[in-house]
């Protein structure tokens, strides 16, 4: 009873990463129980995700004139900070787990974390014959030192400019499928400048706009060949909705531009455990446990951004840092006309 893997699906975009979980055993410990560590063990990674996926939707507060375009690949990093990588498992908020250190209240290790040394809870599940039974299974060890402190995205991005001050733009990244994964991720945005609509709007030192940007994910992770529970069907999926409204400021200079602005992000991310599953011990099978459980994590963060931006005729160059719940970075490589 101590295999299993359960796989953070949205760090598959850039990184491939797997986390171990003995999700067989905490299902013998109660649907509640599993459903109640899942959520705060995947939420520190989806939070950070949510904040990485949202980076560099702009590069300047001046709109493209119409029929202006580029054409961007990009890179973001959500930075993990400490207090991300450890949450607080308080037995007493458990039905069927117990430390073996006996402790009521432990630090462990979240998807983005790493527990030096193991840790192991103590499990209590009903064998169908000889009634309440105990098994010991080591916590699941997250990233940690593999994800370099880092929670990165990537995707293609393109943007049109409409005339009037209008500006649209879209991202992303091409649908990944193999035997047991499956990803895809798109975005649209919208932009407006207000100094366009200003008289004399050429004379403006800056150019201020507003912009508003959605965010999609969705994953899918076949468990079947690699959970060593009985069952079929089984497979861990997650949808990622989120928003971004941005205020935007930049010079208009030729070569070297600034910008910045204050932002908001929204979003939300569910992962849903899905399939048939019976936990077994030897001859012995508990009764079918079908789709067990959905967790799910929101952000709802102020963000300040601060970049700059070379432009060397169709060859353009940005680079920017942002100021949240999670901090985060990126660069792009950018090509236009106009």
């Amino acid at each position: 009873m101590k295999k299993g893997i359960l796989f953070f699906v949205l760090c598959i975009c850039v990184s491939n990463i797997r986390a171990q979980n003995d999700i067989d055993a905490l299902l013998a410990a109660g649907v509640e129980d599993a459903q109640r560590f899942a959520n705060d063990y995947l939420a520190p990674g989806t939070n950070g995700l949510m904040h990485s996926m949202n980076a560099n939707w702009f590069n300047s507060a001046k709109v493209k004139p119409l029929l202006g375009f580029e054409i961007s690949v990009i890179a973001n990093a959500s930075l993990i900070k400490d207090e991300n990588k450890l949450f607080n498992l308080n037995t007493t908020d458990y039905n069927n787990v117990q430390f073996v250190q006996g402790s009521n209240s432990q630090m462990v290790a979240s998807v983005l974390g790493e527990n030096e040394p193991s840790i192991f809870v103590e499990v209590e599940y009903d064998d169908p014959i000889f009634g309440s039974q105990t098994t010991q299974l080591e916590l699941p060890q997250g990233i940690g030192d593999q994800s370099a402190n880092l929670l990165p995205t990537a995707f293609i991005q393109g943007a049109i400019g409409l005339g009037s001050g209008i500006e649209i733009k879209a991202r992303f990244v091409p649908e990944i499928e193999t035997d047991d994964v499956s990803l895809s991720m798109y975005g649209a945005g919208l932009q407006l400048e207000f100094t366009e609509w200003l008289p004399a709007d050429k004379l403006w030192p800056v150019a201020l706009s507003a912009l508003v940007a959605y965010n999609h994910i969705d994953g899918s992770y076949d468990l079947t060949q690699s959970s060593g529970i009985d069952g079929d069907n089984q497979r861990l999926e997650n949808d990622t909705n989120t928003w971004l409204f941005q205020l935007v400021a930049s010079t208009k200079l030729p070569i070297i531009n600034l910008y910045g602005g204050v932002g908001y992000i929204k979003g939300k991310s569910e992962s849903n455990l899905l399939g048939n599953y019976r936990v077994t011990n030897g001859v012995l099978s508990s009764p079918t446990i079908t789709d067990p459980f959905s967790v799910s994590s929101e952000v709802a963060a102020v963000r300040g951004t601060v970049g700059a931006k070379l432009k060397l005729g169709f060859f353009r160059l940005n680079a920017e840092y942002h100021i949240s719940e999670f901090d985060a970075f990126s660069v792009g490589v950018n090509f236009g006309f106009r």
